[in-house]
């Protein structure tokens, strides 16, 4: 299977750069996954597709304010993107013309140095907690693909309204739809929800270069599965339920954790799980997701999900309807 396979043409003016003013006021196009059957709706209107007893399983993650901007010595401006934490002082980076023993200054006598590590990844070790410059300087990580630069209103609209566990530099996107209200109204319904955590990690800016799509080699992440979770995913397989996942980082976080006998066990740790079509699916029989990039990884995932080509299908309907893109876009139920 090749990288070009999963190549679609996408208008610039069908990227969202914006959020929806209101959450729960995107679209959504429902897709069965059987025959490739299409309606168009409301995210609102979401209560009306779920059944009581089905399990809703939600990314609890919590986007930082990964960008910071500091200044060489020189006074040049330096642009720091902070990927993976080593403990309270030292974070994976990625950086613009990194230099070993570099000194990175910032406002209010910060400070911060760079090094390449013994896995040749650059490295910032800062004076103090990180957590300290973050608050004070850090910029919330939009995807390169929205073209602006971020702003205070991005710190609430680019994260879920569950958002409890810090780790991520980027949002689970499918989850940005939800309100309070909309979840309390899935609950009265008789839906049961649940949590795990992924931490979105680089590999979701990381484009798919080599044609043969096997060969991409998926950046480690870091999930965690509950055993409440754990436990309520298993009870609802037994009994018939479905299990709906929000969002593919939802899929790839309980199929990782799927055991030799099929059941979803309780765990923490990193998962590089590369779902392409073809993969067995044993937790997981609805997902909510949003329209991902040509050619990447997601797109490959929800292609597994259903069949490529009513994946495709819908994306050309989207398109024709005008359906919002990517991050800060509609969304998609897959059933």
């Amino acid at each position: 299977m090749k990288a070009s396979d999963f190549d679609y043409y996408l208008p610039e003016e069908q990227i969202a750069y914006h959020p929806a003013p209101q959450r729960q006021n995107s679209r959504l196009l429902l897709l069965n996954k059987k025959d490739g059957g299409i309606r168009h709706r409301n995210f609102y209107e979401l209560p009306d597709f779920l059944n009581p007893g089905d399990l809703l399983v939600l990314n609890n993650t919590k986007v930082i304010p990964a960008r910071l901007f500091g200044k060489r010595a020189s006074g040049k401006e330096i642009e720091i993107l902070l990927v993976e934490k080593l403990d309270d002082t030292k974070w994976k980076c990625l950086v613009k013309n990194p230099k070993a023993n570099l000194e990175v200054l910032f406002d209010e006598g910060g400070r911060g140095k760079l090094h390449l590590s013994e896995e040749n990844d650059w490295v910032i070790e800062f004076e103090e907690n990180a957590k300290k410059y973050l608050d004070l300087f850090g910029r919330m990580p939009l995807p390169p693909y929205i073209k602006r630069e971020p702003c205070d209103a991005d710190k609430v609209s680019y994260q879920t309204v569950y958002a409890n566990n810090e780790g991520a530099i980027a949002a689970p996107t499918a989850g940005l739809h939800f309100t309070h209200e909309l979840l309390d109204e899935i609950k009265s319904k008789g839906v049961e929800i649940k949590y795990v955590t992924l931490h979105v990690g680089i590999g979701t800016f990381k484009p798919v270069k080599v044609e043969n799509i096997k060969d991409h080699k998926m950046h480690e992440e870091y999930v965690s599965v509950p055993e409440n979770t754990a436990s309520a995913v298993n009870k609802a397989k037994a009994e018939g339920r479905r299990v709906v996942a929000v969002g593919t980082t939802v899929v790839r976080t309980l199929e990782s954790s799927v055991n030799e006998n099929g059941e979803v066990i309780s765990c923490s740790g990193q998962t590089d799980l590369f779902i392409l079509p073809g993969f067995k699916f044993k937790a997981v029989d609805a997902l909510i997701t949003n329209f991902h990039l040509p050619r990447s990884t997601l797109l490959m995932l929800v292609s597994a999900f259903s069949r490529r080509e009513y994946i495709f299908k819908a994306y050309d309907e989207a398109r024709e309807q005008n359906y919002r893109f990517l991050s800060y876009g509609d969304a998609m139920f897959i059933n």
